[in-house]
């Protein structure tokens, strides 16, 4: 049975256990005991994958922010006025979120006690600023409402969305991705709007097909 495993294994299918393992018992709390029973394989085995497990830790994290940084290079997050961008933004994080879930959840709990944890944090509060700059260039444009204080709306926009991972589940009644992602962009930008400006509207004028 052993044998079987090591010869059809692949480091996609060791990072997806790793970070399992990883969102189970926290990073600091596993070993490479621990990710080798869990993936029914030898120590030496992984070795063969990886150096260990703070690079499973980094090739995690960097495959969710490399879904979180390639929105910002897609069309309608480049191209249009500020709100319609943030809106469309808000909507694919949440999709990126829920379609990548165990990554985003591993990302959102790092602490900073290791190289790549310290590297992760400082790539989040990067993609963090360039949204919370959407914000604010919404806010200029006199699209959001003025006298609510970005950096506050920006830090609960965020809170929202990274609540997700606590509580959904793939497969729930109900909780389609784009459920989910329509929610919260209704929610948020309800508020956040100018009387003057539909919830909406820009994005669905822009075609996104979200």
């Amino acid at each position: 049975m052993t044998t079987a495993k090591r010869d059809t294994y692949t480091p996609e299918t060791l990072l997806s256990v790793a970070v399992q393992v990883f969102n189970e018992r926290g990073y600091d709390g596993t070993s490479m005991e621990h990710l080798s029973r869990a993936a029914g394989i030898s120590k030496s085995s992984i070795y063969h994958h990886v150096a260990g497990k703070e690079e499973l830790l980094r090739r995690a994290v960097s495959r969710a922010l490399d879904g979180l940084f390639g929105i910002l290079e897609e069309e309608h997050a480049c191209v249009g006025r500020s709100v319609e961008r943030l809106e469309y933004v808000v909507r694919r994080m949440v999709e990126v979120l829920i379609g990548e879930l165990p990554y985003v959840t591993l990302l959102l709990r790092v602490r900073g006690n290791t190289g790549t944890e310290r590297w992760a944090l400082e790539r989040r509060r990067d993609f963090d600023h360039r949204v919370a700059d959407l914000l604010k260039a919404a806010a200029a444009d006199g699209d959001v409402r003025g006298d609510v204080e970005v950096r506050l709306a920006t830090r609960l926009v965020f809170g929202m969305i990274n609540s997700i991972v606590e509580w959904y589940r793939p497969g729930g009644r109900g909780m389609a991705e784009g459920d989910v992602a329509d929610a919260v962009a209704r929610l948020v930008f309800a508020g956040l709007r100018t009387e003057h400006q539909e919830p909406g509207a820009g994005i669905r004028a822009r075609g996104s097909g979200l």
